[in-house]
């Protein structure tokens, strides 16, 4: 997602003071021509919200985020006189959020739209908010068709593959936490989205793997999607599946998944990505050693 690692490294700085946070809902928006979007930021750590200011930038593949407008405690201030027409924004009263609309949508106004805020620490630094995905299509989002987390056991260790399939755009959150909530880092691999129906349906896996000392926690798959937000927990799936309930078909879905299918096509996917970088860096590690190797082979031919 979403999609400048540098902006939100600054949106969680805090350098021990009061954190400031913008959150944006949703992550993606899909909408057809002609169509208005809205946007919501919502602020944290921020005093006086009212008549503080709120910026709104795109940001599009390749180039630098472009701002378009900002606002205080009046009306919107706008960096050029025809995005009046075409972007709008509000703050709510009596709550530190600000709303962000995009008017009469064309494929021109595709892009990511953050909201920011400038943060006075020994100087000013600009906090920007999660970020939001505008697709233009005609095609209606759907939220996953099937969730699941499938278990295996090792002799030292758990691994838990949460497994979401089915959904459409391709854009989600999807994170680990544990009983307290907080999120998990370590030992997760997170997979890539894939095209799973000639639909142009998506799905994603992600790996978590514990300790034999953590096997009996609980822990959360947690997904954010532009339809829906959902949390599994793991406990739920511990008991070993009956060989009724390992070949099932899903209320709504009429597809019928196995386990074991699930785990190993999964576990094959990320292994095949896996090989891949692993050929590449090879590739590149001879590259160089070759590269260093032939001048002295040439010198020696010359003395």
């Amino acid at each position: 997602m979403l999609l400048l690692p540098l902006l939100a490294l600054a949106a969680t700085w805090s350098h021990g003071r009061a954190q400031v946070l913008l959150k944006q809902s949703p992550i993606t928006i899909t909408k057809g021509q002609g169509k208005t979007a809205w946007i919501e930021c919502k602020a944290e750590g921020i005093s006086n919200f009212q008549t503080e200011y709120i910026h709104w930038y795109r940001h599009i593949p390749s180039k630098a985020p472009e701002r378009i407008l900002f606002i205080g405690g009046g009306q919107a201030t706008y960096d050029d006189s025809s995005y009046r027409n075409k972007y709008s924004a509000l703050k709510k009263t009596g709550e530190n959020i600000c709303d962000f609309s995009v008017n009469d949508i064309n494929s021109n106004d595709e892009g990511t739209y953050y909201c920011a805020y400038w943060q006075l620490w020994d100087a000013y630094v600009k906090i920007f908010g999660t970020g939001t995905k505008l697709i233009v299509s005609s095609k209606v989002s759907s939220q996953p068709a099937h969730s699941e987390i499938l278990q295996k056991n090792h002799e030292n260790e758990t691994t838990y593959v949460c497994l979401i399939e089915k959904f459409y755009p391709e854009v989600i959150r999807v994170t680990w936490t544990d009983e307290a909530h907080k999120e998990v880092t370590d030992n997760v691999v997170q997979g890539d989205p894939w095209k799973a129906t000639e639909e142009g349906e998506y799905s994603i896996s992600t790996w978590l793997t514990v300790s034999a000392a953590n096997k009996d926690k609980n822990y959360h798959c947690k997904y954010e999607h532009e339809s829906k937000e959902h949390s599994l927990q793991t406990q739920e799936f511990n008991k070993p599946p009956s060989w009724e309930e390992d070949c099932s078909t899903y209320p709504g879905n009429s597809t019928v998944f196995n386990r074991d299918h699930l785990m190993h096509r999964t576990a094959y996917l990320v292994y095949i990505v896996l090989l891949l970088k692993s050929f590449i860096y090879y590739l590149i590690v001879l590259f160089f050693i070759y590269r260093r190797w032939a001048p002295t082979k040439h010198e020696g031919k010359k003395a």
